[in-house]
């Protein structure tokens, strides 16, 4: 009786044009053939992860080769980019951190890109899955936690050990910071994942409203300030992923409170 009432209610939103599927786009698809999805599947997250891949290759390597004085527009960009995140690693992490600069400029970048190619009409999001947003924290997890362990052996403990506080205090700030570092992975996947997804599906909602006559302007409306605004949230998600990884990289390095 439930698939029955399901498929009345599609036909009667496709009579209308009010369909709404805001999550359909996040379907991961394998490119060739209609089968299961192993991991070795070649996906439309494969591609375009690739295609970001590739549009940071365009930008770095094709776009500065031919190098100048006086630079071209992509050349301008690569600099720029460069110079914003150089920055922001020296500034977070201090100047020790900065030999740790490429992982975080190439961590911001393929975000950045990942987030600005899901914005292209029919494309597909790779940072609004979770399965890849925690590749990437989980990468920084284990490598700061492995290179705190290494810099400063024990004492890297430290960093959960409140030495400011009155010492009846300690153990239990100190329960609180280890949490508090375990879920670490988990936010800063989630909060990137969770941000790109929301809004997709917003400017989803918005399209099929569209299809309305009596309210299509207000809907194309909201759709293209829906547009303008995740165009800001692209970059801003690729720069908090970016400085949290700084962060969490000055901790390893500088472990006491």
């Amino acid at each position: 009786m439930g698939d029955v009432e399901h498929e009345a209610e599609v036909a009667h939103g496709e009579e209308t044009g009010l369909v709404f599927h805001p999550l359909d786009q996040f379907i991961v698809e394998p490119l060739f053939g209609d089968g299961p999805i192993h991991w070795y599947t070649i996906t439309n997250v494969t591609l375009w992860m690739a295609i970001a891949v590739l549009c940071i290759v365009l930008l770095l390597v094709v776009g500065t080769r031919g190098r100048k004085i006086i630079p071209t527009r992509t050349q301008s960009v690569a600099e720029m980019a460069y110079g914003f995140i150089y920055k922001m690693v020296e500034d977070v992490s201090g100047k020790d951190g900065v030999k740790y600069f490429p992982y975080i400029f190439t961590l911001f970048l393929f975000i950045v890109f990942a987030n600005f190619l899901g914005l292209v009409p029919t494309s597909f999001t790779t940072t609004s899955h979770v399965a890849v947003t925690a590749v990437m924290a989980l990468a920084v997890f284990f490598g700061v936690t492995i290179l705190g362990f290494v810099k400063n052996g024990a004492h890297f403990l430290d960093l959960f050990w409140v030495k400011s506080a009155p010492l009846p205090l300690r153990p239990v700030l100190a329960v609180i910071e280890l949490i508090s570092y375990m879920v670490r992975p988990v936010s800063h996947s989630v909060r990137l994942a969770g941000s790109i997804t929301a809004g997709h599906a917003v400017m989803k909602v918005f399209a099929a409203f569209a299809a309305s006559a009596l309210i299509a302007p207000l809907a194309i409306g909201g759709m293209v300030a829906i547009y303008a605004l995740e165009l800001l949230v692209a970059f801003i998600q690729a720069y908090v992923f970016s400085i949290l990884t700084c962060v969490y990289l000055k901790d390893a390095l500088h472990p006491s409170h």
